[in-house]
């Protein structure tokens, strides 16, 4: 059983390691555009949090045999502030707001775990403390994506649900989940467990959508409108033209309907009473 536990321990932190790491072609493309567009900060910084917090839990005077959860979180934490930090650089200025408002919350959140669990408590009493503030945030941190899951739904596509993050989320929760099961810690086993769950439901979302990553053509604000039923229906002045360079008659104008074969039937009859008319005039008295 121990020989099992330090396996899924060493799988959890490799795993974990290239969940950390699965973000740099997010960020590789955010620096190269400098922009943010429309990826969200807020898993980078609860992210950063869950690892501080699991980084503390895991010490040997907090929760022994769980020095496996302190490596790996205490690398997590040292990636995660890079790429805040990244982050917080390239986003507009009411992002910046935001994300820099919770980094604070993030500091002073894992300052008061620090000082509480050091000062006021000891012994069982501290290993819990610590671990509910860990297994919460670990289940704010998984949850945090949620947000762009909503957004792949709406919009149908998955540009901005990476791949690699979802599936690093997904083998990093499973293998923590096992490892707490064996370790019968329930404050490691549970949140990984809902990570697990919440993995398995982006990599669902990814494989209906992946065919669709912002290929088509956004809509234009009169589409949008249109949509939401905000906006008045197009006039004629807007059909769509040919593309016939000799024409430019609208395409709808280039197909006969019943209407217009029926004027063009009597304008023909027409026609042609007032030639037989003028062939044969009649004689007046």
């Amino acid at each position: 059983m121990d020989i099992a536990h330090f396996l899924f321990g060493i799988f959890g932190n490799a795993s974990g390691l290239f969940l950390f790491l699965a973000p740099t072609i997010t960020f590789r493309r955010i620096v190269s555009k400098k922009s943010t567009e429309e990826f969200s900060g807020i898993p980078y910084v609860m992210c950063l949090l869950n690892c501080l917090l699991s980084a503390w839990y895991g010490l040997p005077f907090v929760s022994p045999h769980n020095i496996l959860v302190t490596i790996i979180n205490g690398a997590g934490a040292v990636i995660e502030v890079v790429y805040v930090f990244i982050f917080i650089f390239f986003s507009p200025k009411k992002e910046k707001a935001k994300i820099l408002g919770l980094f604070t919350f993030v500091t002073t959140v894992f300052s008061a775990v620090v000082f509480v669990s050091l000062f006021a408590l000891h012994g069982n009493s501290r290993k819990i403390f610590c671990g509910f503030a860990a297994a919460i945030f670990s289940i704010i941190m998984y949850g945090s994506p949620l947000s762009i899951m909503r957004l792949v739904i709406k919009t149908k596509s998955v540009e901005f649900m990476p791949f690699f993050l979802s599936l690093f989320v997904f083998l990093c929760g499973t293998s923590w989940f096992i490892f707490g099961l064996l370790g019968h810690d329930p404050f490691v086993a549970v949140p990984n467990g809902v990570g697990s769950a919440l993995g398995t439901m982006q990599l669902i979302l990814y494989f209906i959508y992946r065919g669709n990553k912002g290929d088509t053509k956004k809509p234009t604000t009169q589409e949008e409108s249109m949509e939401m039923g905000t906006a008045k229906p197009p006039s004629s002045k807007g059909a769509i033209q040919s593309n016939d360079p000799d024409g430019g008659v609208p395409q709808r104008d280039k197909i006969p309907n019943l209407f217009t074969l029926s004027i063009l039937a009597v304008w023909k009859r027409w026609g042609q009473e007032k030639l037989e008319k003028s062939e044969h005039p009649t004689s007046h008295k």
